[in-house]
């Protein structure tokens, strides 16, 4: 029948692969009712029944164009129910034993918090599916960096991909040939394998979680509990385990199962650090308030509009992440770092429109423009297009802190650099670069990076010196000092401008030219 959602329940395996034998699903009873998934004209499959298709059904309904997750999926809310009445039980056992408390009281207790539970359970889900849609919608242009997942969780014996019906790399290929991608059944599988694996790499490090206790399990308990028994939370015997487990369904459902393996890879970081590195860019970039705003637009914005606006989300919480490992690497401490960054952060992203550079002010107006004409309210997209100063934010508020300046003098000094030098050209040029490939990927990233570094530099110079000149006084005196070099660099910007198309070759050499510049 062509329905909007064929709705599976209860026990038995009606739907398989047209590849499949009745004899390989293995449920005798049904074979007179089973159908293959080709055959099926329903939009969405829910499957509130464990084993209603066979998962190579679910894919073969996918590359069909039919919309289905797995049944572990749309039955996770069952096991999250049990496993947090399990450990509010532990905890209010450690109350009973301490304080006295009775067992009709507990009771009580656990009565008033169905509602707290169920609204937990449902947003756990909503984040999970969320985290489906995002892979699916980019799975064809990052098939390469999931491929590279499996792989990976195929080689430390974690998974095994004959078994979870997952496509060789042969067939990968075939389907980018045909511009289909990774399929949701498929993606849930190496979604789940990836909360294990930072599950299990957490919970082996010798590094306490401690310190994820105000801005992780304080979500996991409700509020009657936190407000109650705070004390008890950090004593609760699997208090490691559910630190692990929430941590590593926020990293996995907000960045994707490929992205801990990636930062691993580029920076060598660990586990922990990587995972501290994300929690701190979530607080200072204020990423949780900006995605309950953009979720709670569901029905009223196009979809579209909303994933657009949660990818550059987490691609500024990624770039954070990479400066927080690349700055503080194994130090970094989650409540200090989040103390020394979020205030100067929120600043300027507020405050600084007033001394921004021409480029930037316009780059902004036009990203903003851009999320209006897509249909994001004026506040959100005003919002959503200051996130384009995060990466140079990072550095004004450090550099601002390390030298006890003003975060407003801070910002004037890149403004400044950046009006008088052209330099966004620089950055803008590095940003719209075509990569193709991982390794060209990360030559782009280090051109990107090697530019902040350089910018600063030349902001540090300023900003650690004493003086009672204006900041603009301080930067026509330094390029005064270096006035040949500064000429020798603009006639090149002005060059690379008239040519047009700006390749890597020749942004390395500007680079180049830019850093001896800034020599001191």
């Amino acid at each position: 029948m062509k329905v909007d959602l064929l709705w599976n329940g209860g026990i038995g395996t009606y739907v398989k692969a047209s590849t499949e034998s009745h004899a390989d699903v293995g449920d005798r009873s049904n074979d007179n009712v089973r159908v293959n998934a080709g055959k099926l004209h329903c939009n969405v499959i829910g499957e509130g029944g464990n084993l209603g298709l066979t998962q190579r059904a679910r894919i073969e309904y996918s590359l069909n164009g039919g919309r289905v997750n797995t049944d572990f999926i749309d039955n996770s809310a069952g096991v999250d129910t049990s496993d947090r009445e399990v450990n509010i039980k532990i905890l209010l056992s450690d109350v009973a034993e301490r304080k006295g408390m009775s067992r009709k009281k507990r009771d009580e207790l656990l009565a008033s918090m169905t509602d707290d539970i169920a609204e937990f359970v449902l947003r756990a889900n909503y984040m999970q599916t969320q985290a489906l849609s995002m892979s699916e919608a980019r799975s064809l242009e990052r098939m390469d960096e999931i491929a590279r997942v499996i792989t990976g969780l195929e080689k430390s014996g974690l998974l095994d991909r004959d078994l979870e019906y997952l496509p060789e790399d042969s067939e990968l290929e075939e389907r980018k040939a045909r511009n289909q991608g990774i399929t949701r059944p498929e993606l849930a599988v190496v979604l789940s394998y990836a909360k294990i694996d930072v599950y299990n790499a957490l919970m082996a490090s010798d590094e306490t979680l401690e310190d994820f206790l105000k801005t992780h399990p304080m979500r996991y308990f409700p509020e009657v509990l936190r407000r109650r028994y705070l004390d008890f939370i950090p004593l609760h015997r699997l208090s490691p385990q559910i630190l692990a487990t929430l941590i590593a369904n926020d990293v996995v459902n907000r960045m994707g199962p490929a992205f801990v393996k990636r930062v691993q890879l580029d920076t060598g970081a660990n586990v922990v650090t990587i995972a501290r590195a994300y929690t701190i860019a979530r607080q200072i970039i204020r990423a949780g308030r900006l995605n309950r705003i953009i979720e709670d637009l569901d029905n009223e914005i196009p979809a579209s509009a909303q994933m657009a606006m949660m990818f550059e989300l987490s691609r500024v919480q990624r770039h954070a992440t990479y400066w927080l490992i690349e700055h503080y690497g194994d130090s970094l401490e989650i409540d200090k770092m989040i103390d020394r960054l979020k205030t100067g952060m929120g600043i300027v992203y507020g405050r600084t429109g007033p001394v921004m550079s021409t480029a930037a002010r316009a780059r902004h107006a036009k990203a903003k423009a851009g999320y209006i004409e897509m249909g994001v309210p004026e506040k959100l997209a005003d919002k959503m297009s200051a996130l384009l100063l995060t990466r140079v934010a990072l550095d004004i508020t450090d550099l601002a802190v390390t030298h006890k300046r003003d975060i407003m003098e801070a910002a004037k000094v890149y403004s400044l650099f950046n009006e008088k030098l052209d330099l966004f050209a620089l950055h803008s040029g590095a940003e719209d670069l075509n990569v193709r490939g991982r390794w060209q990927a990360v030559a782009r990233s280090n051109l990107r990076d090697d530019l902040y570094l350089i910018r600063r530099d030349m902001a540090a110079q300023l900003l650690k010196k004493r003086s009672k000149k204006s900041i603009e006084q301080l930067v026509d005196e330094w390029l005064q000092q270096r006035s040949a070099k500064v000429e020798r660099f603009k006639s090149m910007l002005e060059e690379m401008s008239l040519r047009g198309t700006i390749d890597f070759a020749t942004l390395s050499v500007a680079a180049q030219e830019l850093r001896e510049l800034a020599a001191i």
